[in-house]
């Protein structure tokens, strides 16, 4: 079995990849619609990609992309927590307060804001594709005084040495990740991440109906169904014109969902289910 994921290897994809799938090859893709198109095209049986962070929030290009570009239903997710580290190459170790040069997505630069503010203020501040990809560049150019802000995995993939830990604002950050794939495949409620089921629904509102917003949320409201995300983006079929992303925390029933799903349909709007999925997290 192939998984696909947001590479190079060591990112906190990759992580999540080896805690859900560790008897699994893992594939690198340089970005996240090649992850999803390689299992649509069949060169990996599942793809996993990022899809929500608690500080930065939803990752938009995974959401528009599952759902204008390819037809894969969501299996199952992985929470996973983010630990940054400060690390250097093991040349630098000894001088790395001398740093010059800090590399990392820009999102863990983001997340260490705190840190990045009281030790090396008005170092310049590098983005890269990921953070493993910052942790591969200090690693191939020793001579530099440079830093990557990375995870654990990625300074042992790549010989770094951390030389500060857990440098992130707030620890309470983690990352959902979206399981993938085009064929039926079964994940374990037995699994010992297993936390809970999730339904996620796409609902097209109509146009031409005052207050049906209310509509959507009444239909779940009175059916005692706990919605834990319910998110607006662009159809990009016009301005003002949206579709809402919903997560139910409950896996598909025979009555109350589909009863929901038939209400909204009875008012206009369009509803689509993305996937009734086991949801894993990782401590």
């Amino acid at each position: 079995m192939k998984v696909g994921y947001l590479g190079p290897r060591a990112t906190f994809t990759d992580v999540a990849v080896r805690k859900m799938f560790p008897e699994y090859t893992g594939v690198p893709y340089l970005t996240i619609p090649a992850c999803m198109d390689a299992v649509e095209d069949g060169e990996v049986d599942l793809a996993v990609v990022p899809i929500e962070n608690t500080l930065e929030g939803s990752v938009n290009i995974t959401l528009d992309y599952l759902v204008h570009e390819v037809d894969l239903p969501i299996l199952g997710e992985i929470t996973v927590p983010i630990r940054q580290h400060f690390m250097v190459h093991p040349n630098n170790a000894e001088n790395w307060t001398e740093t010059d040069r800090i590399m990392s997505h820009s999102h863990a630069i983001a997340q260490c804001h705190k840190f990045l503010h009281t030790q090396f203020k008005g170092v310049f501040c590098e983005n890269t594709t990921s953070t493993a990809a910052a942790a591969q560049y200090i690693n191939e150019h020793p001579e530099i005084k440079a830093a990557a802000i990375a995870n654990e995995l990625a300074a042992k993939e790549f010989g770094l040495t951390i030389v500060k830990s857990d440098i992130h604002d707030a620890d309470f950050n983690h990352t959902r990740f979206i399981i993938l794939a085009k064929k039926p495949f079964s994940l374990p409620e037995e699994h010992p991440y297993f936390h809970n089921y999730k339904t996620t629904l796409m609902v097209t509102l109509p146009s031409d109906h005052p207050g049906v917003l209310h509509t959507v949320l009444s239909a779940f409201a009175w059916r005692r169904l706990n919605l834990s995300k319910i998110e607006s983006r662009p159809s990009k079929t016009g301005l003002g014109n949206y579709f809402f992303i919903i997560d139910i925390e409950m896996k598909m029933d025979e009555v109350m969902i589909p009863g929901a799903m038939a209400e909204l349909e009875a008012v206009g709007c369009g509803v689509n289910l993305l996937g009734s999925y086991p949801s894993y997290h990782v401590e």
